[in-house]
C-alpha cells in the first residue's frame, strides 16, 4: 500500500491548541511557524498543559504581523511579532536557556487571565541559531518544541493503540506534525530516512510521551488520568518512557502537502527489536 501524508499540524505557541494545515514549509528547526512562541512564568520557565491543561483551549491563528489569540469568555487579541531591538529576555525550556523577545504587557495580561497564572508570551526570532541542540553525535537547531524539530506518527499505530483502549483517543492527543496513512502499525519504528514532497527527514528516535496525552485538546479536560499512557506502557515501554511516534530531523528543507506520497529512503532495525521490547 502506498504511504500518503494524511495530515499536517503545527503549534504556533508551545502547548496551546494546534492547527491543521494543507501545506507546510519544513525548515531545519521544524515547520516554519511551529513553536516559535512560548509562555513562561515569572522566572522565565516554560509552562505547558502538563500542569495547566486549560492551555489546550486557547486558540491561535498566525497572521502577517504575528498572532491572533482567542478563548471563550475573552475578547480576541492581536499580538504583533516583537521586532528587534525589542528587550531580550532569557527563558528556559527543559535544560536549554534561550534568548528570546517579550511580546508585551497586553499579551501577558490576556494569557495570565486565561490560564490563571502570571505569565508572559515570548518569541524566538532566529530559530536557525537561537537554540542549538545535540543528540548523540547529531547537532541541530530547534524551535521551542521539547526535543526535536519534527514528530512523525501513523494512523495505523494509533488504530492499534485504540484497539487496546476502552475509550479511543484522537491523534491530536500526541500533537504530531506529520501523520502518515497506508503504513502497518508501528512500521515507523523501522524508518530511517523518508522523502515527502520537497523535504527529506531522518527519523532518529522514538518519542517519549507524557501526561499531556491525557488532556482533551478541545475541552482541556482530563477524562482519564491513566490513559493512554497505562496501555502504551504495556507494549511500548523503553528506557526513557513509553513511546509513540518518531522524532525527526530535517535533512533537506522543502514544502510538504497533504496527499503527498511518503517515500522510504532507508530502513533501520526497530529500537524495540534491539531492546527486546517486542
Amino acid at each position: 500500500m502506498r504511504l500518503i501524508l494524511h495530515s499536517l499540524h503545527t503549534h504556533p505557541v508551545k502547548s496551546l491548541h494546534g492547527l491543521s494545515m494543507r501545506e507546510l514549509l519544513l525548515c531545519p528547526w521544524g515547520p516554519e511557524n511551529d513553536r516559535r512562541w512560548m509562555i513562561v512564568d515569572h522566572a522565565g520557565q516554560f509552562i505547558t498543559q502538563r500542569k495547566y491543561p486549560v492551555m489546550a483551549t486557547l486558540h491561535v491563528t498566525v497572521t502577517m504581523e504575528g498572532l491572533r489569540l482567542s478563548h471563550d469568555g475573552q475578547p480576541e487579541l492581536m499580538v504583533k511579532r516583537p521586532a528587534e531591538p525589542a528587550h531580550p529576555v532569557m527563558v528556559t525550556v527543559w535544560k536549554d536557556t534561550v534568548q528570546a523577545l517579550d511580546a508585551g504587557d497586553e499579551a501577558a495580561q490576556w494569557l495570565s487571565d486565561a490560564i490563571g497564572l502570571p505569565c508572559r508570551l515570548i518569541y524566538m526570532p532566529h530559530p536557525e541559531h537561537d537554540r542549538r541542540r545535540q543528540w548523540q553525535d547529531l547537532a541541530f537547531t530547534n524551535s521551542f518544541s521539547d526535543g526535536f524539530p519534527i514528530l512523525v506518527t501513523t494512523l495505523a499505530s494509533l488504530d492499534d493503540l485504540n484497539s487496546r483502549l476502552a475509550a479511543p483517543v484522537p491523534m491530536d492527543r500526541f500533537r504530531p506534525n506529520l501523520v502518515v496513512s497506508g503504513a502497518e502499525a508501528w512500521e515507523e519504528d523501522r524508518w530511517a530516512k523518508i522523502r515527502i514532497g520537497g523535504a527529506e527527514l531522518s527519523l532518529v528516535k522514538p518519542c517519549s510521551r507524557c501526561v499531556m496525552t491525557t488532556v482533551d485538546q478541545d475541552t482541556g479536560v482530563i477524562p482519564d488520568r491513566k490513559e493512554p499512557l497505562a496501555t502504551l506502557a504495556l507494549f511500548r515501554k523503553q528506557e526513557g518512557g513509553v513511546m509513540f511516534g518518531q522524532n525527526a530531523l530535517v535533512e533537506q528543507t522543502g514544502t510538504v502537502s497533504v496527499g503527498d506520497e511518503v517515500e522510504i529512503l532507508e530502513m533501520q532495525p526497530s529500537s524495540f527489536e534491539r531492546s527486546g521490547s517486542l
